[in-house]
């Protein structure tokens, strides 16, 4: 059952409370604080009444002092249990929403890349960061509180009806109407919190996805058409905020109402009482202090029962995304260390979507040491073949063979660290270009860094920069050209020694004299390991000893750049086409 259906979801609270048992000492230590501050919180009107009766009535002030010195010591260890209270809640709810931030996030990083192809980003980081926030509420606010709260209702309820049945009877007469407004209010706050937080995943969704893609909003002059949407998604936001805001502002005049109809019967039935001497003033006043205490925590259960109604709804959709199914299979047990580097694909079919076929029964064969290049029209299924060899989707039919061993029987962290990549939209971190190399592998050191941006031809500009390798290049490596982005990426391969390098458009958006220094380091990176080449510069290729062309998912021409051209076929076209367009340029210019 969902826990924003009708009833309580004791199944996720249990899930989260697994991740409470490293702190179960925390845990326990609360629940005796609670208990100990709910046995104090009656003690102050029975300490007000022996007051009134037994010593101001009797003018007996060395009792008054007594009595006073008590009642500062019951304070005193009221505030100090709250203190630890508050400490060790708050305290607990940080660690569990830590321990389970990380254990989802190492899920996460071991998503197939076909969850992220369908999952918007915005949604995932709203998973990981605010509806964890709201977990920690469970704790802080929530079970704890009502635990302590409803305690404190029990034995402030006992020790009226001891003291006074009547009036104990006259004063709680409301409290029906209380408990059906309370239900009320927790069944309608509840579906609203449901909208509020489907309301900030899209919140979050849209704007992840346009402060990325801002550069695209403002080139197209979407900057108003955005807006519109923007303000409807925010409006949604706001309104859903608004209708939640309204039943609390509902609620709690309903309960001061009742609560000071309460002590109204009571000062009329006990100040009648009272006079006739029937009962004491310090009766009286202490049923007064007890109703205030008692209607405290009866309004405040409806508002921790919702803080833990809405951490069950956010932990039911982070245990959503922890029991996805799309994690990587990696059941391979062979370590892809010292592999010669031979490349096979035998009868390959795959699909991102279900019989919308990329590849075609796809085969060939790169021996080991051999640089093989790639090239095709758009949508030949090129990239597919890089995301394949790494394992970031599964093959439907076929098999990809590294050194004649199925790419599945490795262990997928081994493969991928003998596989070495250059893509074309070349990520850096918002860090140093030392690590944006390195990767934070501590084994790497500066000088070895600097040694193999000097052979890529990348220190020539970094040590122009300010801060030489510990410049932050921004995020995405904004700060950069596109050129200077891909020679760092060329040495950020080196440096890991993959046995196997896998180009992808490297040099297809630079001008000619990066694209010089591209093709230099890239025949260094490729020089005596088994090289995969994907390329629509075809310039870039003409020497490669052996040239594939793709087209709808399977190989259509292969051989050199002078046996493809005497063809005229496909390669025979490309090439024609890219011939005229640099001819086009240069006469321009």
């Amino acid at each position: 059952m969902s826990s924003s259906g009708s009833a309580f979801n004791w199944k996720l609270l249990k899930r989260v409370m697994v991740f409470v048992m490293p702190f179960k000492l925390f845990f326990i230590l609360t629940i005796l604080i609670t208990l100990a501050l709910a046995a104090l919180a009656p003690v102050m009107p029975w300490l007000t009444q022996i007051a009134l009766d037994d010593y101001i009535a009797k003018d007996d002030m060395q009792g008054l002092l007594r009595i006073t010195l008590i009642m500062s010591a019951v304070l005193l260890s009221q505030g100090i249990l709250q203190y630890i209270y508050t400490t060790l809640t708050n305290r607990l709810g940080q660690e569990v929403i830590y321990s389970m931030r990380k254990t989802l996030f190492d899920r996460i990083v071991r998503f197939s890349s076909s969850y992220f192809d369908k999952s918007p980003v915005g949604i995932t980081i709203t998973r990981l960061v605010s509806d964890m926030e709201t977990i920690a509420d469970i704790f802080s606010d929530g079970i704890i509180l009502i635990i302590s709260d409803l305690l404190q209702v029990v034995v402030i309820i006992v020790i009226m009806f001891y003291i006074d049945f009547k009036l104990a009877c006259i004063s709680l007469i409301t409290l029906p109407v209380l408990m059906i407004a309370t239900r009320v209010f927790q069944k309608n706050i509840r579906i609203t919190f449901n909208d509020v937080r489907t309301q900030v995943a899209r919140l979050n969704e849209f704007i992840q996805e346009h402060l990325t893609a801002m550069r695209i909003v403002q080139i197209f002059n979407r900057e108003e058409q955005e807006m519109h949407k923007f303000e409807k998604i925010n409006a949604s936001h706001r309104d859903a905020n608004i209708r939640s805001i309204w039943f609390y502002s509902l609620f709690f005049p309903v309960v001061e109402i009742l609560s000071a109809t309460s002590i109204g019967l009571i000062v009329w039935y006990g100040g009648g009482s009272a006079i006739k001497g029937l009962a004491s003033f310090g009766i009286l006043v202490a049923f007064i202090q007890y109703i205030n205490q008692l209607f405290r925590p009866i309004r405040q259960l409806a508002d921790k029962f919702n803080t833990l109604q809405m951490g069950m709804v956010s932990s039911e959709r982070i245990f959503k995304l922890y029991d996805e199914t799309h994690s990587e299979v990696n059941e391979g047990k062979l370590a892809a260390e010292n592999i010669k580097g031979k490349i096979e694909f035998r009868n390959v079919w795959f699909a991102y979507k279900e019989n919308e076929w990329i590849l075609r029964d796809l085969s060939f064969v790169i021996p080991a040491g051999q640089s093989v290049a790639i090239v095709g029209h758009t949508g030949a299924g090129k990239t597919t073949i890089i995301n394949l060899i790494n394992r970031l989707y599964e093959i439907q039919k076929g098999n990809i063979l590294i050194d004649d061993v199925d790419i599945r029987e490795y262990d997928l962290q081994s493969l991928r660290k003998v596989i070495g990549i250059v893509l074309q939209d070349v990520f850096l971190f918002s860090d140093s270009i030392y690590q944006n190399v390195a990767l934070y592998d501590s084994s790497i050191t500066e000088s070895e860094v600097q040694l193999i941006l000097e052979k890529t031809g990348a220190w020539e500009f970094i040590s122009q920069l300010p801060e030489g390798l510990d410049y932050n290049p921004g995020e995405r490596g904004g700060l950069l050209s596109t050129g200077q982005r891909q020679l760092i990426s060329f040495a950020r391969v080196l440096a890991h020694k993959p046995q196997l390098i896998i180009l992808d458009e490297a040099t297809s958006s630079v001008d000619s004299e990066l694209e010089n220094m591209l093709v230099k380091a890239t025949e260094m990176v490729t020089h005596g390991r088994t090289s995969l080449i994907i390329a629509h510069r075809l310039s870039t290729i003409k020497n490669a000893s052996r040239i594939m062309v793709m087209e709808r998912g399977k190989i259509i021409e292969e051989g050199n750049h002078q046996t493809l051209l005497a063809l005229k076929g496909v390669y025979f076209h490309l090439y024609n086409i890219q011939f005229r367009v640099m001819e086009a340029q240069d006469s321009g210019s």
